[in-house]
């Protein structure tokens, strides 16, 4: 081993969570990130992260599944994005439930829980300020 060497690459890999997603969420997803290892964890980890999301868009009444249903009809989610919201809903509530007939989640469950909240965090946050900026650079251009 050298000191003093630049580090080229370090492993386990973790993607960034990207600056325009609000400070609670962008928690739970880095959260749900680190926490893969522990599937259950992870899974309960992201489904806050969605919780969030839709708090931080203003649906803030009612249970989770009564705001997803919200921003569904309000058309924040789109019709394809309602019914995986509540997959993830739903395996998060099997851990937090310690639901006996429920299956663990599996690393790869966990992993696919996280995919959809990134891509919820993308498409809530990051897409709308990265147009909004397009905008204004095209204006100004």
């Amino acid at each position: 081993m050298q000191h003093g060497q630049q580090v080229m690459e370090y492993f386990p890999q973790s993607a960034a969570i990207d600056e325009d997603i609000p400070e609670r969420p962008k928690t739970f997803l880095k959260q749900a990130q680190e926490s893969l290892h522990a599937p259950a964890g992870a899974v309960m980890l992201a489904a806050s992260a969605v919780d969030a999301m839709l708090k931080q868009r203003g649906y803030t009444e009612g249970s989770l599944y009564s705001r997803i249903e919200k921003a569904t009809q309000d058309r924040v989610l789109t019709s394809e994005m309602a019914p995986w919201a509540h997959a993830v809903r739903l395996d998060a509530n099997d851990q937090r439930h310690a639901d006996e007939a429920a299956t663990l989640p599996s690393p790869e469950d966990a992993k696919r829980v996280l995919e959809f909240a990134l891509a919820l965090g993308e498409y809530l946050f990051v897409l709308p300020t990265r147009i909004q900026r397009g905008i204004k650079s095209g204006a100004n251009g």
